[in-house]
């Protein structure tokens, strides 16, 4: 007679450990829903037996985790990519049973950001959003937590917030970068330089000004900065406020863009023949900064993976639903320096 079947013989069929095994029938958390199939699939091909009767192939999965993307409307091409890549990505959250969706909210809004904030709260299981540096978005953050929805800040953090994790670059490091490429490119000649940010209620943008005017005082004293400028990630703002730089300052040198809309910049260069002597670094490899870069007319780009960076969102709301650490199996998020020779 065939001996009976037992969770070794499960784990052999399946490809797992016993450990797994035993989570998987006794329905406890931390398997991924594509091993929980295999388990169970496994069990049922071997006529596995529990107290309750035969094991069944087709578990009933709980309801998927419902994720919530908020990010601010604009022309910031490098987060519209982002959130639309979490639309169109739907297939690849399949095995994580979860469901994702962004919701595009009016930039530079803390108010509409908290209220978004707060009524995503009441239906969602995570809430990710790049955050606007703001007590009202503050108060908002702290009420949905204290609720027992996570939250996860993107690309921006949120300064004394009990979110759950932040993904992002070091923002202070990518601005010492950015400052480090404009020394090293004008030289050791005396010159004048600029940054335009999108707006300083980004704690993002405020540190990555900070790290870059650290490291001119530190490293480049000949070079003087003229100036910040807010384009609030807006093309025809950006292209109004370099104009206005380049018709104060005729000779400058340098420009740091710290945020989006690097296209209005250049245009302001191209129009005044300024395109090829300035230096010009900015954020967010995209389809408009390649074109860029190809050109001359920018010649370096900071930035970050977007499919890693929502990867990394929901293997931390997958990791607070099982229970196990936010961060375990998350790497952190990897800055990248592009020029026109290196484009991937």
């Amino acid at each position: 007679m065939n001996k009976a079947p037992r969770i070794h013989d499960i784990a052999h069929l399946a490809g797992v450990s016993t450990a797994t095994v035993d989570r998987v029938l006794n329905q406890r958390s931390g398997v991924r829903a594509a091993t929980v199939q295999r388990v169970l699939q496994a069990a049922a091909q071997l006529d596995y037996r529990t107290e309750s009767g035969l094991v069944s192939s087709t578990p009933a999965l709980p309801a998927p985790m419902r994720l919530a993307f908020l990010l601010p409307a604009g022309q910031n091409r490098f987060i519209r990519m982002l959130g639309d890549m979490v639309n169109y990505s739907q297939e690849h959250w399949t095995p994580f049973n979860v469901r994702c969706r962004t919701e595009f909210i009016e930039s530079f809004n803390p108010i509409e950001l908290a209220d978004a904030v707060r009524r995503h709260g009441q239906r969602a299981d995570g809430i990710a959003l790049m955050a606007l540096e703001h007590p009202a978005v503050r108060e908002a953050v702290a009420e949905v937590a204290a609720s027992g929805v996570p939250v996860i800040t993107l690309i921006s953090d949120l300064s004394n917030s009990p979110r759950t994790a932040y993904l992002g670059l070091d923002n202070r490091a990518a601005g010492r970068t950015a400052g480090y490429l404009i020394g090293r490119f004008i030289g050791p000649r005396p010159a004048k330089v600029a940054l335009i940010a999108g707006s300083r209620s980004y704690r993002a943008h405020e540190e990555r000004e900070a790290g870059f005017l650290h490291v001119l005082s530190e490293m480049f004293g000949q070079l003087e900065v003229v100036g910040l400028r807010e384009g609030h990630d807006d093309s025809e703002q950006n292209y109004a406020q370099t104009r206005s730089l380049l018709d104060q300052h005729p000779q400058l040198a340098g420009i740091y863009n710290v945020g989006g809309a690097s296209d209005g910049v250049a245009r302001a260069l191209k129009d005044t023949g300024r395109d090829q002597k300035v230096v010009f670094v900015g954020h967010g490899l995209t389809p408009d900064t390649r074109a860029l870069l190809i050109d001359g007319s920018l010649d370096a780009v900071i930035t970050q993976s977007p499919q890693a960076t929502l990867a990394s969102a929901v293997r931390i709301f997958v990791n607070v639903r099982e229970g196990r650490p936010a961060l375990s199996g998350v790497e952190s998020t990897r800055g990248q320096v592009i020029f026109r020779e290196n484009l991937p």
